[in-house]
């Protein structure tokens, strides 16, 4: 068979300047499709029998820019500017997905500092696993020995570019070297997108700017009926409903477009599957059942984080602390005790987790709206207080009371497993968070869940309680997402985008 000849090297760019943030962002797009374009022709030659003699490579585009001026903008936003002059760059990825994102940030920096954007190819290859298309499966026919080939002709994933030591507050420039733009370096954000394929069997960009967790199956099942109805109202503010296997269903009376048909159904769930109501603006509502345990909820908020939302939720069960709470209450998480463990090496547990009063304001409105009662009697339905998150699921049964201790100590008023850590992870990465849990039992009172109640009490209090998830996100959304960005969450020297 004969193979198109295929150049291993990648072409060259020479740094460009511009002065306006689209003109920079439609430079970075061109670069960046250019050197995956490099890449997946290679590819595809490699799996046609092609050999290289020398390694194929390409680059991530970098953005730069010199800051000579560190006046304050007047926007009350808690990113979009530059605490020192100096030189910051980062290196981009997904320009496509991420375009309009990354339009906003550009923007605010030209806006508030007047600055040139300079936009070259970086010295950071892009490894051949990420430069595949989402439904792009050429490797799948390479023999072993092919396949084992690879790394002597292309760049394979590095995970001593993907640390998190910009978000952790641990990076240390080079002496002379540039200070970071943004949390998260392209190689970071690819092996999170990659990771967000795999474990939500959806793709990331379906994913919306309003992320709810839940522990339970029973609020999935409920969001999906909810999503299939909102899909048959011709006047729903949504457009569309994903689900595994980027399935998509569309609003009533609006066409099927060209991406529907690559979905299929899974022929078996993902880990923590994700369903997308989808607006045209990306402000609608993700949901994630993360399952039971912590180790879950850090690793899919670590992913999620790379795509910048504007705020998650946790919606779920937990145990009641308190015997004056009854099952069916709701509780509005105030602070949190961290018995989880799995973020005890990047986020000290001498480190707060504040409550931010956006979200909590929010979700105590969805409570009342949903539910219809009024202010007074608000407190007979939902308590504010603590939640303890522990990582041994048969806490009760360690000896000599020793966590029940701990927990009367912290005042806490509920215990779960996931909470603490999804509010963490929404602090060390910048995304604003909330909790609303629901009581499902009493383990220190002697009232445990038998089958029959648990079936009667999820069906009486997951439809409510989903609902004022999303009814909170619809407060938050119409109160302006620029508000929720609080400067809370923003370090001393802090880096300029979102």
């Amino acid at each position: 068979m004969a193979h198109t000849p295929v150049s291993y090297f990648t072409l060259a760019s020479e740094p460009t300047v511009f002065a306006r943030a689209q003109d920079a962002l439609a430079q970075l797009q061109w670069l960046y499709q250019q050197q995956i374009d490099h890449l997946r022709q290679a590819m595809q030659a490699y799996v046609e029998g092609q050999d290289f003699p020398q390694p194929v490579r390409a680059w991530y585009p970098l953005l730069r820019i010199q800051a000579h001026s560190v006046r304050r903008p007047e926007s009350g936003l808690a990113f979009g500017f530059l605490d020192h002059p100096g030189v910051y760059e980062t290196t981009i990825t997904r320009p496509d997905l991420f375009g309009h994102y990354l339009l906003t940030q550009l923007s605010l920096l030209e806006r508030n500092h007047g600055v040139q954007f300079e936009v070259s190819l970086s010295t950071q290859p892009i490894p051949i696993h990420f430069s595949f298309a989402d439904n792009d499966h050429v490797e799948g026919s390479l023999s072993a020995q092919r396949r084992q080939y690879m790394r002597e002709v292309f760049d394979l994933p590095d995970l001593a570019a993907m640390d998190d030591g910009i978000a952790n507050g641990t990076w240390q420039p080079r002496p002379g070297g540039a200070l970071p733009l943004s949390l998260f370096t392209a190689p970071r954000i690819d092996y999170s997108l990659h990771r967000l394929r795999h474990y939500t069997g959806t793709a990331p960009e379906w994913f919306q700017n309003f992320v709810l967790f839940t522990n339970y199956q029973f609020y999935i099942d409920e969001f999906i009926r909810l999503g299939h109805a909102e899909m048959a109202r011709p006047d729903s503010e949504y457009i569309a409903f994903i689900e595994p296997g980027n399935v998509v269903t569309r609003r009533a009376c609006l066409p099927a477009e060209d991406v529907d048909r690559l979905g299929a159904p899974p022929p078996r769930l993902p880990q923590m599957p994700a369903y997308h109501l989808v607006r045209a603006d990306r402000s609608g509502i993700t949901m994630v059942n993360i399952g039971v345990g912590p180790a879950n909820a850090k690793t899919i908020t670590d992913h999620i984080a790379v795509l910048r939302p504007h705020a998650w939720m946790m919606l779920g069960h937990c145990a009641s602390l308190r015997n004056s709470q009854r099952l069916g209450d709701y509780v509005l998480a105030h602070a949190y005790v961290r018995e989880d463990h799995v973020l005890d090496e990047e986020l000290p547990l001498w480190v707060p987790i504040p409550a931010l009063a956006e979200i909590q304001q929010a979700l105590q409105q969805a409570v009342a709206d949903v539910a219809q009662v009024s202010d007074d009697d608000l407190k007979r339905i939902m308590r504010t207080g603590t939640v303890a998150s522990t990582d041994n699921r048969n806490w009760e049964l360690l000896p000599d009371n020793l966590p029940q201790r701990r927990f009367s100590q912290s005042r806490a008023v509920a215990l779960d497993m996931e909470s603490a850590t999804i509010a963490a992870n929404g602090f060390r990465f910048r995304v604003p968070y909330g909790t609303l849990l629901c009581v499902s039992d009493k383990p220190l009172h002697g009232e445990i869940k038998l089958p029959g109640m648990a079936n009667h009490f999820y069906r009486e209090r997951v439809d409510q309680h989903l609902r004022i998830g999303m009814r909170a996100v619809e407060l938050l959304r119409d109160g302006g997402t620029q508000r929720l960005h609080s400067r809370k969450l923003r370090s001393f020297a802090e880096v300029a985008f979102q």
